[in-house]
């Protein structure tokens, strides 16, 4: 039986390449976006929990399953903390964390029914290396890592496995979509500009985004699961690093590459 599967942001950057890779692989692949504009493309609005649901009947509807959830919908913010309105920073945390467990919780309690499935948010090297103007961004990610984690113990007896693949930079259209909050007042002496353009330089030469669709996939179709996964040698060196350096070291690292 072919496995069923949604995926959120899946018509474009890592989202469409990670539908790409599962329907490679003899997957159902539903994606899910703002803009449905086909049978197997539908509308949803993550942030929205009655579009979440009404997503995943439509799914159940159709199929009678759900075997893989897999979270890409998302969206960042960049500039200084201080000057991001805070209905800016909500929304950012709306769709890439509150999003995401609007989905979880859609998908619950069909894959209980069912005796199991699996579910994979996309979090970001972000996550555990808060870079300094993507604040709000870097938050988000963290809370998806650690949201991961902890529903994943709470749904291991329902055999639901849940885990979090965290992509450092990488080749998509999230560069050019971000949005940015300036300052006008040049408080900040121009670094948030100087930041910026240095993230936007390392995604633009980033991995390609099918590189990050073919892991999502064979990490949605394995039968065993670690709780995260970190794409390439140089990320998974930098969590060790930020993990066992001191923490005050560990920021000034960070602040010598993206905060000058």
């Amino acid at each position: 039986m072919n496995k069923v599967a949604i995926v959120t942001g899946g018509t474009s950057g890592i989202g469409l390449a990670a539908v790409a890779a599962l329907e490679a692989r003899g997957c159902t692949v539903y994606a899910l976006s703002r803009r449905g504009h086909g049978e197997r493309h539908l509308a949803c609005d993550v942030s929205e929990e009655s579009s979440a649901r009404a997503a995943v009947e439509t799914v159940l509807g159709r199929e009678g399953r759900v075997d893989i959830l897999v979270n890409c919908a998302g969206f960042g913010i960049s500039g200084a903390g201080e000057l991001t309105p805070l209905e800016a920073a909500k929304q950012q945390l709306d769709v890439n964390l509150f999003g995401t467990a609007n989905m979880v919780n859609a998908v619950i309690p069909a894959m209980r029914a069912q005796g199991g499935g699996r579910i994979v948010n996309t979090g970001s090297a972000a996550g555990f290396v808060p870079i300094p103007f993507q604040t709000w961004y870097s938050a988000s990610k963290a809370a998806v890592q650690s949201y991961t984690m902890a529903m994943a113990n709470e749904l291991s007896p329902f055999n639901i496995t849940l885990t979090a693949v965290l992509p450092g930079d990488t080749k998509t259209g999230f560069t050019a979509a971000r949005e940015k909050i300036g300052d006008p007042e040049g408080l900040y002496g121009g670094r948030i500009e100087r930041s910026v353009a240095r993230m936007e330089h390392d995604e633009q030469h980033g991995v390609p985004a099918q590189k990050v669709g073919d892991l999502i996939a064979r990490v949605a179709l394995k039968r065993r699961v670690k709780p995260l996964y970190i794409p390439g040698f140089a990320y998974n060196l930098v969590n060790v690093l930020i993990r066992i350096l001191p923490s005050g070291a560990a920021n000034r690292l960070i602040g010598m590459l993206y905060a000058k």
